[in-house]
């Protein structure tokens, strides 16, 4: 079991503090789904609220630091390394919104354009999973590791089933299908989670398109210190705001990008 350094901390108070009212509001959840109104306006309120506690926690401790978030307008860093928080109040909002227990807040700390620590936090199990570049990746102070697994046919991995109106969705849609013939393909309806699982060695593999920054954020930097392999469809360093993304093992890893060239994917 390792400390956590300050920076760490400063995240996990801040997660700890906004996913009190968060876990009350999902309880709340199920009793509106049988409203005429439905959980729409209650579901988008808690949002909103996690954002904003997340928002003014970090602030506090760390008041120089900028802010990309998927509720507000950015904020830029006022410190010479750039330095900025970048935040998924509520990573599976459409579960939250149908009371389907897999949600997660998700806070990555970006440094000179490169994420350098996060935190995925799922509030239900209470499952903490943070890494630092270069320190490991843990799940409640447990260090963690990717998967072993070599052969698709034995592994269980993720993507995104919702293609409509997403960016290369036919792409998508077809290399779903092909994995889906090789391996068990899960959709738990949080990226962030699924990166998470990933270091956990939970799944084997991830990939998807049509991303955006707080999606992926924190998950990069807790699964590269899991030992992932993460990259773009092209086997590069992904951008944040490039929309795809592959993490998984190394030998998982190989055959994800093998399938992609197949399918030319990577051909953008």
């Amino acid at each position: 079991m390792a400390a956590r350094s300050a920076i760490i901390n400063v995240i996990t108070k801040a997660c700890y503090k906004a996913a009190r009212p968060l876990v009350r509001d999902f309880g709340e959840v199920e009793k509106l789904q049988v409203s005429r109104k439905g959980p729409g306006d209650f579901v988008s309120k808690a949002d909103i609220r996690t954002d904003r506690i997340l928002r003014e926690e970090l602030a506090f401790a760390r008041p120089d630091f900028g802010f990309l978030t998927e509720e507000d307008a950015p904020v830029e860093s006022t410190n010479f390394e750039g330095q900025r928080w970048i935040i998924d109040p509520v990573d599976g909002t459409t579960n939250f919104l149908h009371g389907i227990p897999f949600f997660v807040i998700s806070v990555g700390l970006e440094q000179k354009g490169e994420i350098v620590a996060g935190v995925i936090y799922d509030p239900l199990r209470d499952e903490l999973f943070h890494a630092e570049k270069g320190k490991g990746a843990y799940l409640n102070d447990q260090r963690v590791r990717v998967s072993g697994r070599q052969l698709l046919a034995d592994c269980a991995l993720a993507t995104s089933h919702s293609f409509a109106g997403k960016p290369h969705h036919a792409e998508a849609r077809a290399l779903a299908a092909d994995i889906g013939q090789r391996a068990t393909v899960r959709d738990l309806g949080a990226a962030a989670l699924h990166l998470a699982y990933v270091a956990a060695g939970r799944l084997d593999g991830f990939w998807q398109v049509g991303l955006s920054p707080w999606d992926v954020a924190a998950g990069i930097v807790i699964a590269r210190e899991a030992g992932a392999m993460v990259s773009d469809f092209k086997g590069r360093q992904p951008r944040i705001d490039g929309g795809e993304i592959i993490a998984a093992n190394g030998a998982v890893h190989r055959d994800l990008l093998k399938t992609f060239r197949t399918h030319g994917a990577a051909a953008r």
